[in-house]
């Protein structure tokens, strides 16, 4: 059943329809014309009319109670954070590696409680251990209620204790601290009799940061974003083969990437027990220095590193110019969620390998934009060379 408005004339009058099927056909049939719609409306007899149905209606008496102010405030809590990376936390033994680091100190508060809410923090919000207390208040995350957050600063400078009385490779002033202690036994805990490091990832970023703090690694330095006024730091991010993260380390803002990439390989060896490993990292890290010492009988290590094609003179001029067949390895996109196309070719230069990737669809783009600046800059001499002369210092 439901309300119908029929127009005679002038008005419009209010009627309740219902609709049933009659040898295989819907019909409509009119069981009251409940009145004139103006009057009805005018005179409030339909809002009570309807609100005397809606005692029968149990969601509906919710909403017209909640409009009318007489039901009371309750908070709602989001669930499903929890739900899913709570048994991710258990399945990798967070929570047990973390008491056990936990053993000889005595706090007054739950400190992997306290790394768990800043943990989920960051993997939905991101910011600051103040912005992770506010949003802790929208979300359910058993045994966080109580914390405060002088307790999230608490945990945050446990992490980051040195462990001064253990042996330990200092990497660029960085000392050992029980983060390096959680990271070892995560990766042990995972480890079997065949497991090795035979291969790695490594890469590095900078993260700003404002306000007081950092007396100790916060150095102004080249900003990847682009805020070279505030103090930094430099974060490098290890994985293996798997995409499973081995270990991070941190360093002054001030540290450029090309020192970074030995004293990671010395720490990975020391830290995780491996006899090789396989550095692959970006061009970032390459000096002939670094890539000496990787090849050194002392480092014996395998390395991939992305090349730098123009300053590089053996790879700008005998490597780009080898004239070896590509092979395909990605064809051409037939839609735009496709992976971009890709042809490689083998290099070999006495006992080095390069491996050349192209992108065709990258490649035509480039010279259609090399093109048009060309263009461009014909049109402006066309007109004068002052044209190409700005006036900003």
């Amino acid at each position: 059943m439901y309300f119908r408005v029929k127009r005679t004339g002038t008005y419009a009058y209010l009627q309740i329809v219902e609709s049933f099927r009659e040898q295989g056909q819907v019909h409509q049939r009119v069981l009251s014309t409940v009145g004139r719609l103006d009057v009805l409306q005018s005179t409030g007899q339909l809002e009570t009319l309807m609100r005397s149905g809606l005692r029968f209606c149990e969601k509906l008496a919710v909403i017209d109670a909640h409009a009318a102010g007489q039901t009371e405030p309750v908070r709602v809590q989001r669930v499903g954070p929890d739900l899913v990376f709570s048994r991710l936390w258990e399945t990798l033994q967070l929570g047990t590696i973390i008491k056990h680091a936990l053993e000889s100190r005595r706090f007054e508060f739950d400190v992997e409680r306290a790394i768990y809410l800043t943990v989920i923090h960051r993997l939905f919000a991101s910011g600051s251990d103040r912005a992770a207390e506010r949003w802790r208040e929208a979300y359910r995350l058993p045994g966080t209620e109580e914390l405060e957050l002088h307790h999230l600063y608490r945990a945050m400078a446990f992490l980051g204790e040195p462990l001064d009385e253990e042996p330990g490779t200092r990497i660029l002033k960085t000392p050992r601290c029980v983060k390096d202690g959680i990271e070892e036994e995560l990766f042990d805990q995972r480890r079997d009799l065949f497991s090795a490091i035979d291969l790695v990832f490594f890469d590095t970023t900078s993260i700003y940061f404002e306000g007081e703090g950092g007396q100790e690694i916060g150095r102004h330095g080249k900003s990847k974003d682009h805020r070279p006024d505030l103090p930094q730091m430099v974060v490098g991010l290890v994985l293996d083969v798997q995409g499973w993260p081995l270990c991070c380390e941190l360093w002054p803002g001030n540290t450029a990437d090309v020192t970074t990439l030995l004293p990671v390989v010395n720490r990975l060896r020391q830290r995780f027990r491996v006899r090789r490993v396989t550095i692959v990292a970006d061009r970032g890290m390459i000096s002939a220095d670094t890539i000496a010492a990787l090849e050194s009988e002392k480092m014996d290590c395998d390395y991939i590193l992305g090349a730098r094609m123009r300053a590089v003179k053996e790879v700008s001029e005998r490597v780009l110019a080898d004239r070896g067949r590509y092979q395909e390895v990605t064809p051409e996109r037939k839609a735009s969620k496709d992976p971009s196309p890709l042809k490689v070719k083998a290099v070999v230069i006495e006992d080095r390998r390069y491996i050349v990737c192209l992108n065709e669809e990258q490649r035509r783009k480039d010279a259609a934009d090399r093109k048009a600046i060309v263009e461009h800059l014909r049109e402006q001499l066309k007109r004068g060379d002052k044209d190409l002369i700005g006036n900003k210092g």
